[in-house]
């Protein structure tokens, strides 16, 4: 199993963390793991992007060039990252900041990701754990202990339970009454 992902938006929304996580998770679960950022030069609202790849088997190669799995949690990163993905890709997006992915990719699948961080935790800044819950729950790339281990070893004292509760929101999209595969148009 090899899996690759990408998520983008922008900066302060906690993406990188996101992916920190991810990889964390991976190698809970005695798997492979490289991860990697980048970010605008702006401490806030530039664009930011972190890339995973978990494997069973050695990675030879860290670079994500074509993700298996890309978040966009803001238009403008669905509309710079889109280029790299093709049929193969599942593009999962947060249906708040996100409207439209122009491009080629496999799958889409619409989330109301920033709306349930404030709905299930008063606010906003749990939406990339949320995400993140979304993403395991979807390519069930890592398991939920190691996850959960991750997030619980990566977050600031006092929030664990919050932090939890978006992580369990986001791996439970039978919730979600917006859910979305777009290459059918059925809903989930």
């Amino acid at each position: 199993m090899r899996h690759s992902f990408r998520f983008s938006g922008t900066g302060g929304q906690g993406l990188i963390t996101a992916g920190i996580i991810l990889a964390e998770a991976a190698l809970l679960d005695d798997k492979l793991a490289v991860q990697s950022q980048s970010y605008g030069p702006e401490a806030r609202g530039g664009s930011s992007k972190a890339e995973a790849i978990i494997s069973d088997e050695p990675i030879y190669f860290s670079r994500v060039i074509c993700p298996d799995t890309l978040l966009v949690m803001s238009q403008e990163a669905a509309n710079k990252f889109i280029a790299d993905c093709d049929e193969h890709t599942t593009v999962i997006t947060d249906t708040l900041f996100v409207t439209d992915v122009p491009g080629k990719y496999g799958k889409r699948v619409d989330l109301p990701i920033t709306h349930t961080a404030n709905t299930v935790c008063g606010k906003t800044l749990f939406a990339n754990i949320v995400a993140l819950g979304a993403v395991v729950a979807l390519t069930k790339c890592v398991s939920k202990e190691a996850i959960l281990k991750a997030v619980l070893n990566r977050v600031p004292k006092g929030t664990e339970e919050a932090n939890t509760k978006a992580l369990e929101a986001g791996m439970a999209p039978v919730s979600y009454t917006h859910l979305r595969a777009h290459e059918t148009g059925a809903y989930l």
